[in-house]
């Protein structure tokens, strides 16, 4: 069976060489280095102990240097699995969810065309080298000395000039008898709608061949030399060689230069790549001028498991920034991401080479941030959250976003991720009181420290030992009525917890109530051990909770938690004052002091009464009997009936 042309290049683009291996082998992890592909370990096709098997996972390549074994991705498979060519084929296309094509009798003709045509691309990157070293190319070689290229980088790059001619190019091929078809399948030139010469497709331009990984040139890339035209810069239309959304600026050095170690940095332009890599970047690429599309995203992480895009520090590079966000969210894999290092305001990374030089690039690079923070800031920068409402707007938002990684376990850590942000945007911050007197005169007593006695005293102990008391019954009750969580989910976030089991209660309940309240006991048991749970619940206050020993009254279960967590509210803020009037002790006695503790113990003393009462299905009576509410009104009804009929008699 004959395949059709780019099908196996795109069979083992999409395929992890070091993944199809391990399935066979077990990896050296002394000798292995993951991070740059280079993987070793004993070879699965002789007996040995010492790994001599060596994959090199960037060029698709293994060997063996004991038995001299060596191949790819299909010809691993062909001879691990004893099975034919196109039968290995086969298992790799299922495994990179690749249709295996139809019978086509004409995929030789289709391959000898595709070289037909490579050949034709490098004609005219020859041609277009040799124009910029002529008269006409004059103007281009002043503006690339400007931008810092010499003749050396030049000629490494390739770099060339298309002169202003309608027909330059097809003239020069014609003339080497290169066919009409291929010259126009190669997208070198345009059919003319007025019966003429097809003309070119580049004039009066800067040519940058792009390259495949395996070093054909597919496509050329124009910039513009008359700042009047209306593309400044000009890409090849797709043809049989060149797919934009598949294809990588600077592809095969890159590939190389990370893997030698050097991050992968993904720039927005030709002179940006050319720019780094001169400076000493080589593993540098760029997208071809468009938003990173999905395939390409993938090339990246078969280059390097986080690269680094660095845009242009505006208002479009944040957004071709965010866009990248919003496509690699889905895709995320364990170890696969992205950082993001964005440029000084207006400066793109050849600006900042050239002011300040490669040192301010790496530090640009070095700060380059994980995208939960750029999410973050996308969502955060520049706006207020003043109200309930904006909080819970921003909650929608990141909420929806983290929901479209499919990865669960990169799901929950971004989730764990944005609920720190979002403690630290909307921590509460002691404010500094203001007095309602203050002692004047030039004299000021000095502060002291507060003794140990003080700020041990039998007071704050016992105020800290009722707020564990409380948070262990908020916790219960959360654990077992999880749909009202996210009602409370503000305000849990705020408890301090100094129990430490009850800081890990409390993570474990925000991180599942919401996404999977039916399962949260088993992720706490699963998160904290099967006895977490049955010991909070065995406490005695805490079982007596009707919400706990009874759960799945939501009414009740929100009354309660309501008030448990207003009342811890006031002891904390009780014991705020209470540590600062400690520390004020020493001081000139004075009003202030004594209004802010009366003020505070008020708050406590209201908050200790049920806010609920109204809402309570019991009164108790001086005795400590419980009453019920209806009985009692029902009764008190016929007592006032019976009352009135006598004073009638």
């Amino acid at each position: 069976m004959s395949l059709p042309p780019g099908f196996l290049d795109e069979l083992r683009t999409r395929l992890s060489l070091s993944q199809v291996v391990g399935r066979k082998v077990m990896w050296d992890q002394r000798k292995s280095n993951q991070g740059k592909g280079d993987m070793w370990a004993p070879c699965p096709f002789h007996h040995e102990k010492t790994a001599s098997f060596h994959v090199d996972d960037q060029k698709g390549f293994y060997y063996c240097f004991g038995c001299h074994a060596k191949g790819d991705a299909i010809s691993f498979v062909k001879e691990t699995e004893n099975v034919s060519f196109i039968e290995a084929v086969e298992i790799l296309a299922r495994e990179a969810g690749m249709p295996m094509p139809a019978r086509d009798p004409k995929a030789q003709e289709k391959q000898d065309r595709r070289s037909q045509l490579a050949e034709v691309m490098e004609q005219a990157a020859q041609f277009f080298r040799l124009q910029l070293k002529t008269g006409a190319g004059a103007a281009a070689r002043d503006y690339l000395a400007r931008r810092g290229l010499d003749a050396q980088a030049l000629e490494r790059w390739e770099i060339g000039f298309a002169p202003d001619g309608w027909q330059a190019l097809w003239d020069h091929l014609r003339g080497k008898n290169v066919a009409e078809d291929l010259i126009l399948g190669a997208g070198l030139a345009k059919p003319s709608n007025k019966g003429k010469k097809p003309y070119d497709t580049f004039r009066n331009r800067i040519m940058y061949p792009i390259r495949d990984p395996r070093g054909r040139c597919i496509a050329f890339g124009g910039r513009a030399m008359d700042p009047n035209d209306n593309a400044k810069y000009l890409n090849s239309p797709e043809t049989e060689l060149f797919d934009k959304g598949r294809s990588l600026y600077n592809h095969g050095p890159a590939r190389q230069a990370a893997g030698k170690g050097r991050p992968l940095i993904v720039a927005e332009g030709y002179m940006d790549v050319i720019a780094l890599a001169e400076a000493g970047f080589g593993a540098s690429v760029a997208p071809l001028g468009t938003a990173i599309t999905e395939n390409q995203l993938q090339l990246l992480w078969r280059i390097s498991d986080e690269p680094i895009i660095a845009l242009d520090g505006d208002t479009a590079g944040l957004r071709a920034a965010m866009r990248a966000v919003d496509l690699a969210l889905p895709l995320l894999e364990a170890g696969k991401s992205l950082r993001f290092a964005l440029m000084p305001e207006g400066k793109d990374p050849d600006d900042l080479l050239r002011a300040e030089g490669a040192g301010a690039v790496q530090a640009v690079l070095d700060g380059a941030i994980p995208m939960v923070k750029l999410l973050w800031q996308r969502e955060t920068e520049g706006k207020v959250f003043d109200s309930p409402e904006r909080k819970a707007a921003l909650d929608k938002v990141l909420r929806d976003k983290i929901k479209l990684i499919r990865d669960p376990s990169i799901r929950s850590h971004y989730g764990q991720e944005i609920k720190d942000l979002r403690w630290q945007l909307f921590r509460p911050q002691r404010q500094p009181q203001n007095r309602p007197w203050q002692p004047r005169g030039k004299w000021q007593p000095q502060k002291q420290p507060a003794t140990v006695g003080a700020r041990s005293s039998f007071l704050a102990s016992s105020e800290n030992a009722e707020i564990q008391l409380r948070e262990a019954a908020i916790l219960a009750i959360a654990a077992l009525n999880p749909q009202v969580v996210i009602q409370f989910e503000h305000q849990l976030e705020e408890m301090e917890c100094r129990d430490p089991d009850h800081a890990a209660l409390r993570q474990a309940i925000l991180r599942h109530a919401i996404d999977d309240p039916d399962n949260l006991k088993d992720h706490i048991a699963e998160s904290l051990g099967p006895t977490a749970l049955e010991n909070l619940l065995a406490l005695r206050h805490v079982a007596v909770i009707p919400c706990v020993y009874k759960p799945g009254d939501v009414e009740k279960a929100e009354m309660t938690l309501a008030e448990e967590l207003a009342k811890i509210k006031a002891l904390r803020g009780l014991d705020a004052e209470i540590a600062e009037a400690a520390e004020e002790l020493s001081d000139l006695a004075d009003e202030a002091l004594t209004y802010r503790l009366a003020q505070a113990a008020e708050e406590r003393n209201r908050t200790s009464r049920s806010q609920n009462e109204d809402r309570a299905v019991f009164d108790v009576a001086d005795n400590g009997a419980r009453i019920n509410r209806d009985e009692k009104d029902a009764f008190q009804a016929i007592m006032s009936g019976i009352n009135f009929e006598r004073k009638r008699r």
